[in-house]
């Protein structure tokens, strides 16, 4: 389904590729049966604001939106398992997924990047495509949802894959609204310091001039952050609100 590789792209950072590639997505985002006139005029919207403006301020823009902060991230299992250790099984199921299918990822993103899992659903059957989107239906809503708060266009990339994965974009977002309305923006200066606010460090023995720091709690085991490896759930039940202040 070549409208999923578009929605793909344009859910990506942007570069020079993109840019350059303005026509044969435009003609792919005409020719795009699966979604309606209304979605595919909103999709060349973001498309020409993405493909007309100076390069190093989309991809600004694009850092500010996706980047800070949680409610907007583009790992699926971000908005489902947050930091638990289910997260690393789900991700093992889902790259044993890929690999079932023989769809190969290098290592520069994580396999529930959604860019790169609607490239991995563009390269299966429609019914199959739409069935994974289908999966993630619920998360695509509140995406959507969030994004209209923030009058953001891209936007339009979740309500067409709603539209594909055999919703009304209008209906889903509507029935998320409540909750994206009571949540409160994980992206401010505030909210981005509680984030990232350091623990509190101990050193072994409690010897503050050793060289070996620990977290509070360690039992003198250095703290590491580490990639645990993640399944496929009911995302409706488990999807969790975004940062509460």
């Amino acid at each position: 389904m070549q409208i999923l590789k578009v929605i793909s792209l344009l859910l990506d950072y942007p570069d020079e590729a993109l840019q350059a590639g303005k026509a044969e997505l435009a003609a792919a985002i005409a020719a795009a049966r699966e979604i309606s006139p209304v979605q595919r005029e909103a999709l060349q919207t973001l498309l020409d604001r993405l493909a007309d403006n100076d390069l190093l301020d989309v991809q600004e823009a694009y850092t500010e939106l996706f980047e800070r902060g949680r409610s907007l991230s583009l790992l699926l299992f971000e908005h489902v398992h947050g930091e638990s250790r289910d997260r690393g099984q789900a991700m093992v199921d889902l790259m044993a997924q890929y690999e079932e299918a023989g769809f190969a990822i290098g290592v520069k993103e994580l396999p529930d990047y959604i860019p790169l899992y609607l490239e991995y659903l563009a390269s299966r059957e429609d019914i199959e495509a739409r069935e994974g989107l289908s999966d993630v239906q619920h998360l695509l809503a509140l995406l959507a949802a969030r994004m209209d708060e923030r009058e953001c266009d891209y936007a339009a990339c979740f309500r067409a894959l709603l539209q594909i994965a055999g919703a009304e974009p209008q209906d889903a977002v509507a029935g998320v609204r409540e909750q994206v309305s009571a949540e409160t923006r994980d992206d401010s200066l505030e909210a981005l310091d509680a984030e990232w606010e350091e623990e509190t460090i101990t050193f072994l023995n409690g010897d503050q001039n050793s060289s070996c720091g620990t977290s509070a709690g360690g039992k003198g085991k250095a703290r590491e952050d580490v990639a645990v490896p993640v399944h496929w759930v009911d995302f409706k039940q488990s999807a969790a609100p975004a940062g509460k202040a």
